[in-house]
C-alpha cells in the first residue's frame, strides 16, 4: 500500500535519509513545525512502514571489506520449486547485503561483500554454491564505486 504523504512528511523523510541522527526538534525547526506534531508524523511514518529502520552507513573499505561482488544465480528446474528455501538460506549469509528475485535468464541477483577475493572464493565454494538446486552462478567483481546512494528520490 502506497502512503499518501504530504509535503511535510516528504520533507521529514528526505531529512532523515540524509541524517537519521537528527533530533525531532531539529527536524521540526527545518520544516517549520513544533516538536510535538513533528514527532507524531515521524511516529506515523514508522508505524506505517515508510521508515523501516534508522541506521549508520558504514564505509565497507574502512572496515576491511574490499571485495564487492554481484552474483547472478540460476536455479535448476527442481530448485525453482524451492525458491523459499533458497531465499531463507540467503537470509543467513551476512556477506549477502542484497538479494533480488529477477525475471529473465537468471533467478536471483545478489550483492555480496567480503574481505578480499580469496574470502569471496571461500564463501562461494563453502556456502553459496553448496545450496541445493543451484544450476549456475555467475560472479562479477566490481572494480570501483561510481555512485552509492541510499536516499530514495522523494519529491
Amino acid at each position: 500500500m502506497v502512503l499518501d504523504l504530504d509535503k511535510y512528511e516528504k520533507a521529514i523523510l528526505n531529512l532523515l535519509q540524509q541524517d537519521a541522527s537528527l533530533s525531532v526538534a531539529a527536524i521540526a525547526e527545518k520544516i517549520g513545525f513544533s516538536p510535538s506534531p513533528c514527532w507524531r508524523r515521524i511516529d506515523r511514518l514508522e508505524r506505517e512502514g515508510a521508515i523501516r529502520k534508522r541506521v549508520a552507513i558504514v564505509d565497507r573499505k574502512k572496515v576491511g571489506l574490499n571485495a564487492h561482488v554481484f552474483a547472478q544465480v540460476k536455479l535448476n528446474a527442481h530448485g525453482r520449486a524451492n525458491l523459499e528455501e533458497f531465499s531463507a538460506a540467503i537470509q543467513g549469509f551476512p556477506e549477502v547485503l542484497e538479494c533480488y528475485v529477477l525475471m529473465g535468464s537468471v533467478d536471483f541477483l545478489l550483492r555480496i561483500v567480503a574481505k578480499d577475493i580469496e574470502a569471496y572464493e571461500r564463501f562461494f565454494f563453502n556456502q553459496l554454491s553448496s545450496l541445493p538446486g543451484i544450476q549456475e552462478i555467475n560472479s562479477t567483481v566490481a572494480l570501483s564505486e561510481i555512485k552509492l546512494e541510499s536516499a530514495l528520490p522523494i519529491e
